[in-house]
């Protein structure tokens, strides 16, 4: 299986139909789609050290979550930091795929594999723009917010979590990987009691207890929210062609001091 037959199976699996119009994903690097995949590595952000990593592992694509390139590129040269990488990139033949905001609102994508981690039932989509990219669902039982924010920081690995905790109980929870602020009125008119997200900002959660209807607002942290979905595109793979060598990669860059 070459790249591009790589890239179609994919894109079957993950529908362009998907992605919310402002996005930018999809074959984002291809310097021979003729080239035979033996080896890819997934992970969740096209980083230097994810470059770095694929050119001195062998491996012959790269499959994230965040896209390579999101906005246009100016030039190209050794100095811009998409540019340089892209450069490195062609120079050893390797590809970059990325499947963003369809991969968000996929069945069995980002927000379903946060419900599953958090025990949540009676999952339904949130909608924008008419894109499935949310999901809202129900605990087993009402528990605190501290308590569910304690399990969403375990199960997701994070090493702290934010937490504007209105004093209501957790009980109707909508969820969003990554960034989420736009989307708390979306989770409030859902009825939701609590809104658990990658990354929501200081202001909306300052003023979470002013709301007239308060809804318990919890940071995960961007990388943490939506990591989970790189074990879910390697089954992807593996599915496809179960002879490719497949890798995930921890992107992450960001450390907790």
């Amino acid at each position: 299986m070459n790249v591009k037959e790589l890239y179609l199976k994919l894109n079957e699996m993950i529908p362009k139909s998907l992605s919310c119009e402002w996005d930018n994903d999809g074959l984002m690097c291809c310097p021979d789609g003729s080239k035979e995949v033996k080896k890819a590595l997934i992970a969740l952000d096209v980083t230097s050290s994810t470059v770095d990593k694929a050119i001195s592992g062998g491996y012959d694509v790269i499959i994230s979550h965040h896209p390579f390139i999101f906005n246009g590129i100016r030039a190209i040269d050794d100095e811009g930091a998409v540019s340089s990488k892209a450069i490195k990139l062609i120079t050893a033949g390797i590809s970059v795929m990325s499947f963003h905001t369809r991969l968000d609102a996929l069945e069995g994508g980002v927000n379903d594999i946060l419900c599953e981690l958090l025990d949540l039932s009676d999952v339904q989509p949130l909608y924008e723009d008419g894109i499935p990219l949310g999901r809202i669902g129900t605990l087993e039982n009402s528990i605190g917010a501290e308590e569910l924010a304690n399990r969403v920081k375990t199960v997701l690995g994070a090493p702290f979590v934010l937490l504007s905790d209105v004093g209501i109980p957790a009980k109707r929870v909508a969820v969003l990987g990554g960034s989420g602020k736009d989307f708390i009125e979306t989770a409030r008119a859902a009825g939701a009691d609590t809104f658990v997200s990658g990354r929501l900002d200081y202001h909306p959660m300052t003023d979470a207890c002013d709301s007239h209807t308060p809804m318990n607002l919890l940071e995960a942290g961007h990388f943490f929210s939506e990591a989970p979905v790189c074990n879910a595109l390697a089954k992807m793979l593996r599915k496809i062609d179960g002879t490719v060598e497949c890798d995930i990669y921890s992107s992450n860059v960001i450390r907790a001091i």
